[in-house]
């Protein structure tokens, strides 16, 4: 027996927290083009300053110089040991009533989050019945001034 690709959950990373919902609704809220949605790394630069390296224990040590190491973080989500996050019903234009998604962080950075990144007017409210949005990306038109 196959399961539905689009029922399993995808957890998507934004500044200050993450939502996690069925991948069939994300293909419905953000389009099939995940591009603009998915977090983008940072690109971290840190000095390492110098310090001894010893591989076995009573062995000769040697002396590792400073230098400068550079990564990319990439976003991450924020977790608790228990729940993964909190409720939240959020309905967008086509989704034909209310579905149900996973938040951590802030209401109001999610609020951002898709200001910058929904297509659809999305709306959603937490299970305490507190009401957020109309949200919908805001569209740059290069014509105008």
């Amino acid at each position: 027996m196959a399961l539905d690709p689009n029922a399993r959950d995808i957890t998507i990373n934004y500044d200050g927290g993450s939502i996690t919902l069925p991948i069939g609704n994300a293909k419905s809220l953000f389009g099939d083009d995940y591009d603009d949605v998915v977090g983008k790394p940072d690109t971290i630069t840190s000095k390492v300053a110098e310090h001894p390296r010893t591989r076995v224990i009573g062995g000769p040590s040697t002396t590792v110089k400073e230098h400068n190491r550079t990564y990319d973080q990439w976003p991450t989500s924020l977790a608790n040991g228990a729940a993964g996050g909190k409720v939240v019903y959020m309905e967008w234009e086509g989704s034909e009533g209310s579905w149900t998604a996973r938040v951590t962080g802030a209401m109001a950075d999610l609020g951002t989050f898709l200001r910058t990144a929904a297509p659809k007017l999305v709306v959603f409210r937490t299970a305490r019945g507190t009401k957020y949005g109309p949200f919908v990306k805001e569209i740059t038109d290069p014509l105008l001034p």
